[in-house]
């Protein structure tokens, strides 16, 4: 098991933004401090053979100049809040929109968008890097100063591990979660929909044209959103809108990690169980992706070049009183674990 730190460049303030590598023998995660981004996962196929599994870019250059969150840490808020606004203790707060008239993702500029201050961790069957920031009171229109903490963990049995913590001393709302895009055949190699997958998930949140929850929470029988048994991707993406794009409610009978759903490329044997202590995956299709961006192996990421299981709290909920609460109080900490097992 080893860490590797090298200089990944610079940020527009001048900065260094440095890209640590974390590798166990068989896999390999590369990432960089700026905004918590993952910029590789190097998995062997069942021949043996090692692809980038996500979407992204061989510099930070092309990460500062924009894109769909490839990789991403994000906070404070993951997903959307409707109408780019919450009432907390009976005071309004303004958020800026970003999607329409909603907010996304946190904001103008998001946790995907700072430089978090970096540590290397060593521990028994994994290493990792810890990154922490503090969000001051008022950024992005959100209240209190929070503090963040988040792990990034590669172990010895293929496993990618997010840890989150955070504590404020002013109520707030908090949903981090975070974005790779995953084409288990290799980045740069087409599209996803002859991925296998399985949610597990019996309920979805039904959302508007803006992709806002109604506040129902609909049964997926009988649906293309019914993932409880394993369907291609693209087998039923037509019946689907413009895709998947949904917030799952996550079957769970306790607290703790719980299996939220399962990813396999027939072509390269590739699997990967995504795990969470959260009550909700969000399953994006890459639907938005158009071709206009070039990555790592020089060919351009297409619509449905990718796709995302964002581990998180549903859509909306600071103004959905029915959902599991977002609010952190101070004095309380904030967890949240999400694990990738890869297996080939």
């Amino acid at each position: 098991m080893e860490i590797r730190k090298t200089l990944f460049g610079k940020t527009k303030d001048g900065a260094d933004a440095h890209l640590f590598t974390l590798s166990n023998g068989d896999m390999t995660i590369s990432l960089t401090n700026y905004g918590g981004i993952v910029t590789s996962i190097l998995v062997p196929n069942k021949k043996g053979k090692i692809d980038d599994v996500v979407l992204g870019f061989n510099n930070l250059d092309s990460y500062i100049a924009g894109h769909p969150f490839f990789g991403a840490l994000i906070g404070r808020y993951g997903n959307r809040i409707g109408n780019s606004k919450f009432t907390l203790d009976g005071k309004e707060y303004k958020l800026a929109a970003t999607d329409g008239k909603n907010h996304l993702h946190g904001g103008n500029v998001g946790f995907d968008k700072v430089l978090w201050k970096a540590a290397e961790v060593r521990e028994n069957g994994r290493v990792g890097i810890r990154l922490q920031y503090l969000s001051a009171d008022g950024e992005e229109g959100y209240p209190g100063n929070l503090s963040v903490t988040v792990y990034y963990f590669l172990t010895e049995d293929n496993e990618f591990i997010i840890e989150y913590e955070a504590e404020t001393d002013k109520a707030t709302v908090l949903n981090l979660t975070h974005h790779s895009y995953f084409n288990l055949a290799g980045e740069g190699s087409g599209d996803i929909l002859s991925h296998e997958v399985m949610i597990n998930a019996d309920r979805y949140t039904i959302v508007d044209e803006g992709a806002i929850p109604t506040g129902e929470l609909a049964s997926v029988k009988g649906s293309p959103f019914d993932f409880t048994d394993v369907h291609t991707v693209g087998e039923r993406i037509a019946d689907a809108g413009n895709g998947y794009d949904h917030n799952y409610v996550i079957n769970r009978s306790g607290e703790g990690l719980v299996l939220a759903a399962r990813v396999t490329d027939p072509s390269s044997g590739r699997t990967m169980e995504v795990s969470t202590t959260e009550p909700g995956v969000q399953f994006y299709s890459g639907n938005f992706l158009d071709g206009l961006l070039v990555g790592k192996s020089g060919k351009p990421y297409q619509k449905r070049s990718g796709l995302c299981l964002e581990t998180q709290h549903f859509p909306d909920s600071p103004n959905q009183p029915l959902f599991p609460t977002t609010v952190l109080n101070p004095g309380e900490v904030y967890h949240h674990t999400c694990v990738h097992k890869f297996s080939w």
